[in-house]
C-alpha cells in the first residue's frame, strides 16, 4: 500500500517572523508540504482560491481582512482544514472551543503546535468538505462580521481573483467538472463541486432543485406545473429551469417559503 500523500499547507500572517516560527516548526513535520505563504487577508484569499490547499495556519488578528474575514470569502469556494493562530482574542477563543476547532496561542508552543498539527492532518485527509464547511460556517456565525458587504464567492478570471457577493447570485449550474455562477449578466466559472458549495450556501437563501441546479430562492419569478410533478422556475432574465423529480419536495417548500430580502 502506498503511503498518504503529503498535506500541503498555507501559512498565513502579517508578521514575518511569525511566518518563520511555523515554517521551522513544520520543517519537523514530514506529512506537511509548505505550499506558500500569505502576509495579509487579501493575499490570503488569491493564494487559497489560486493553490487548493488542505490545510491554513490562520492569523486571526490582521490589518484589513482579518481570519475570519478571510474565512467569509473563501467558504464558498475551497475550505481547507483550518488551524487558527491567536495573540488573545478571547471572543475567538470561545467559539473556537464551542466549535472544537483547532487553535494556537502566541507564542506557538512546539508542543502544542505537533499536537494540532497531528489533528490537523487526520482531519484533512478524512473529513468530507461538506462536513467541514458547515462546521466552519457554525465558527463564523459565533464571531462578528464587522463588515457589511455579505459573504462573497472567490472565482479565477484571466489569471487575477474576483469577488462575487452571495447576494447577487441568481442560480448556479454544473457544467462537467465545474460549476457556472449566473449573477445577473454576468457568469463566472469555479473549480468546485454541487455538493460542496450546496453545504456552504445559506440554506434560507438557496435551494438546491436539481442534481445540477442551485437557485438563489428570492430569484425565482414564477412557478410553472408541467405533466409528471415536474416544475420550471422563471428566472428574472427569462431562464426557464427545469426541476428534478428528486428534488420536488424542495421545490413545494420554496413555493410554501416567505419572500427571501435579496429578492
Amino acid at each position: 500500500m502506498n503511503p498518504p500523500s503529503r498535506v500541503r499547507a498555507i501559512i498565513v500572517d502579517d508578521e514575518l517572523l511569525a511566518r518563520r516560527r511555523l515554517l521551522a516548526l513544520l520543517a519537523e513535520e514530514p506529512e506537511v508540504e509548505v505550499i506558500g505563504e500569505a502576509g495579509s487577508g487579501s493575499a490570503a484569499v488569491e493564494a487559497i482560491a489560486g493553490k487548493r490547499p488542505d490545510l491554513v495556519f490562520l492569523d486571526v488578528q490582521m490589518p484589513g481582512l482579518d481570519g475570519f474575514g478571510v474565512l467569509r470569502c473563501i467558504a464558498r469556494a475551497h475550505l481547507p482544514a483550518i488551524v487558527f493562530v491567536t495573540a488573545h482574542d478571547e471572543h475567538a477563543i470561545r467559539a473556537f472551543e464551542v466549535e472544537a476547532v483547532d487553535y494556537l496561542l502566541k507564542p506557538v508552543a512546539a508542543a502544542r503546535f505537533h499536537e494540532a498539527v497531528r489533528r490537523a492532518v487526520a482531519r484533512a485527509r478524512s473529513m468530507p468538505r461538506g462536513e467541514n464547511a458547515r462546521a466552519i460556517q457554525q465558527l463564523l456565525s459565533r464571531v462578528p462580521n464587522p463588515g457589511d458587504d455579505g459573504p462573497r464567492i472567490p472565482v479565477r478570471r484571466d489569471g487575477r481573483t474576483a469577488f462575487v457577493r452571495v447576494a447577487e447570485i441568481d442560480w448556479v449550474e454544473a457544467d462537467g467538472d465545474h460549476l457556472r455562477i449566473h449573477a445577473g449578466r454576468e457568469v463566472h466559472t469555479l473549480r468546485e463541486t454541487m455538493t460542496e458549495l450546496e453545504a456552504a450556501l445559506p440554506e434560507k437563501q438557496f435551494a438546491r432543485v436539481h442534481r445540477s441546479i442551485i437557485v438563489n430562492v428570492g430569484r425565482v419569478r414564477e412557478v410553472e406545473s408541467i405533466p409528471k410533478g415536474d416544475y420550471l422556475l422563471v428566472m428574472p432574465d427569462g431562464t426557464r429551469l427545469r426541476t428534478g423529480r428528486t428534488y420536488r419536495e424542495s421545490v413545494q417548500a420554496l413555493i410554501r417559503r416567505p419572500p427571501s430580502p435579496s429578492a
